[in-house]
């Protein structure tokens, strides 16, 4: 069974995201995202396009899991608690308590953790589950990271960009 972690793209820049990955071990990418792109050139990188012919170059697996990614009801109505909290997307640290329950309802209410592990197959020791928010607290891949670990025994780590002013990256 591959270990896991998870991966944002915001707070990272091009060479910084890749390397963290390379350093990490990861050689399996699991995208949980609906729409696949990002916005600002800043992050062009990660368009499906883009990121999966770099991850292919770096012998990086890559699958697209459309089934963890919140539907666009969940997206909305977690906008809603945004604007309500006067807090941008890219400036949320956690989810709202209805969007959890929804999206452990929607997505995670039939997801087998044991069949999920196994169908990187067994040459892959290490899984990214890969979205876009920098804090893995705001963002629906934790709450896949949470089952992961509740069902599989195991610690699922978070790959994380260097903080502000820390002389980094």
């Amino acid at each position: 069974m591959p270990e896991f972690c998870t991966i944002g793209v915001y707070g990272f820049d091009e060479a910084g995201f890749f390397a963290a990955l390379q350093e990490a071990g990861v050689d399996g990418f699991c995208d949980t995202r609906r729409r696949r792109g990002v916005r600002g050139s800043a992050y062009a990188f990660a368009n499906a396009g883009r990121l999966q012919a770099r991850l292919a170059e770096l012998n990086i697996a890559y699958v697209h899991r459309l089934d963890l990614a919140p539907s666009v009801e969940l997206r909305t109505a977690e906008a809603r608690q945004d604007r309500a909290a006067h807090i941008t997307k890219r400036g949320r640290i956690e989810l709202s308590a209805e969007f959890c329950a929804g999206y452990r309802a929607e997505c995670l209410g039939d997801f087998d953790s044991a069949e999920f592990a196994a169908s990187f197959g067994p040459d892959v020791r290490r899984v990214v589950l890969f979205c876009v928010e920098r804090e893995p607290g705001a963002c629906h891949r934790s709450l896949v990271a949470e089952r992961l670990e509740v069902d599989l025994a195991i610690t699922v780590c978070h790959l994380l960009p260097p903080t502000i002013g820390d002389g980094a990256g």
